[in-house]
């Protein structure tokens, strides 16, 4: 199955570098991209585990799905995922 997420907080390519390094870590996920255009993250997955999975570490790294909740947290997170994706690049 595919999915498109529309994600919150993505700013440039030092946090697509992080969410297609975390994202890839998962298993049963595959062809993983991201969209700073669009503010989005596309993916191949096999069960709603693992899509669930892969929604759980997008928040867990700062990039809630649009509508969900966003505190001042979670947009630190969004900074540090960013900062750690423009090192690793």
């Amino acid at each position: 199955m595919e999915a498109t997420l529309k994600i919150q907080n993505l700013k440039c390519g030092g946090c697509a570098n992080t969410i297609i390094t975390k994202l890839d870590e998962l298993n049963h996920l595959s062809k993983i991209s991201v969209d700073n255009t669009n503010d989005s993250v596309s993916f191949n997955y096999l069960t709603e585990e693992d899509f669930t999975e892969a929604k759980t570490l997008l928040a867990k790294l700062g990039y809630p799905i649009v509508g969900e909740k966003n505190a001042l947290t979670t947009k630190a997170k969004s900074f540090v995922s960013c900062a750690v994706g423009r090192i690793s690049k």
